[in-house]
């Protein structure tokens, strides 16, 4: 049977190929560490699990509104106002199923076929397919890793053409880690207001921050760029809740009311328990959030030492979310494979350490490794991976 042709151009996601293989190497009865995963090894906090719990026990397993309930809208408005200082009414906020529905949604209301969206790479590997499926074509443009993998507002200026729709910005950054300072945001801001560009902001790693940084969102700088934002945003990362599928976005009321719309006829509405799971996490005590960020700190602070003393690798030290990118351009030439890429797949077949090759974020130089998993694993992925290369390059 032939497929739509806009499934056909798909490009299969590097991060569940990897996570596929090493589960199946592991199911064979190998000792595989997996550094693929891009969700936190900390189980859901206990009060949102209850309250969900009790959510089910009181009979609120039907149909909700598709954008989501009202008391959770309400929750997420707080949160703006909290953290940001930004006002959201909730004709301004949807509920979906995942901050990635989130995305595909949003795409599907704004592109028309050809219409344009500037990609800083490297990216996280669903934007520019998330794009293609609603018809519109990725531009994608450099983040150097000597600018911290960031885009400048001249590149921005360069790749805008007559059929640009929007801008992707996304800050912590997956896979990099690094964040975009205040006045680098409105450097970008001041671009999009002028060439008349909507700016997708992509604030899923908010909470995961570390060095005493603070999160920026581009929206908060000013009236006029908070009209021009679409903030997408979740509980997956911040409360350790990838399986409860609750993200959202807030923005332009006609934009989120064609959201709404799609979403009727394509979700009907996200799951009704999780979103009393997100009222929770976000009603309730914020210590867990801490707790959790502090872990992958620790974690961050003792293996990124370990891991840029291996030959040939050199890595920025990520600012925020949960992953280290390094180049592996050099070391993968010591080892005498012609690409990083090979040099991933040997690495999971020989020493069992399954990361993810950068080629799938747009950055073929580099590789991406989580460090959501144990400090003893980490150390032991590191172990394995300092002794691939010294054998190899030997």
């Amino acid at each position: 049977m032939n497929l739509a042709k806009r499934v056909s151009a798909l490009t299969p996601s590097a991060t569940l190929a990897i996570t596929a293989k090493a589960k199946e190497l592991k199911a064979a009865g190998h000792d595989v560490i997996g550094l693929g995963a891009g969700e936190p090894d900390f189980n859901t906090p206990e009060h949102i699990i209850e309250a969900a719990v009790r959510s089910m026990n009181e009979g609120h397993t039907k149909y909700t509104p598709s954008g989501g309930l009202a008391a959770l809208k309400e929750s997420i408005s707080e949160k703006f106002k909290l953290d940001q200082g930004i006002e959201y009414s909730q004709s301004e906020i949807i509920v979906c199923t995942g901050a990635k529905h989130a995305l595909y949604t949003l795409f599907q209301v704004l592109l028309d076929e050809e219409d344009e969206v500037i990609i800083p790479t490297p990216y996280w590997v669903s934007y520019p397919e998330q794009v293609k499926l609603a018809g519109g074509k990725p531009v994608f443009v450099e983040g150097l890793e000597e600018n911290s993998f960031k885009i400048s507002p001249e590149q921005l200026e360069k790749a805008v053409t007559e059929k640009t729709k929007a801008v992707i910005i996304n800050s912590p950054s997956n896979p990099t880690g690094m964040m975009y300072t205040e006045a680098e945001l409105k450097a970008l801001g001041e671009v999009c207001l002028r060439r008349n560009i909507l700016i997708v902001s992509d604030e899923i790693y908010e909470k995961l921050i570390y060095g005493g940084r603070k999160h920026v969102s581009i929206a908060q700088l000013s009236p006029e760029l908070k009209n021009q934002t679409i903030i997408i945003n979740g509980v997956s990362k911040s409360h350790s809740m990838t399986g409860w599928r609750i993200g959202y976005a807030a923005g332009n009321e006609t934009v989120i009311k064609a959201m709404t719309n799609l979403a009727s006829h394509s979700t009907s509405n996200p799951t009704s328990v999780a979103q009393y799971g997100a009222i929770a996490a976000y009603n309730g005590p914020s210590e867990p959030v801490e707790e959790m960020r502090k872990a992958f700190e620790d974690r961050l602070n003792k293996v990124y030492e370990l891991l840029v003393d291996i030959p040939g690798l050199t890595c920025l030290k990520p600012e925020g979310a949960f992953y280290l990118f390094p180049n592996a351009k050099k070391a993968a030439a010591n080892c005498g494979f012609r690409s990083v890429d090979e040099f991933a797949e040997a690495l999971l077949e020989e020493e069992k350490v399954a990361i993810v090759p950068g080629s799938g974020f747009g950055a073929p130089d580099n590789i991406r490794l989580s460090y959501a998993t144990s400090l003893s694993l980490l150390e032991e992925a590191v172990k394995r991976i300092r002794r691939f290369v010294v054998s190899r390059s030997s």
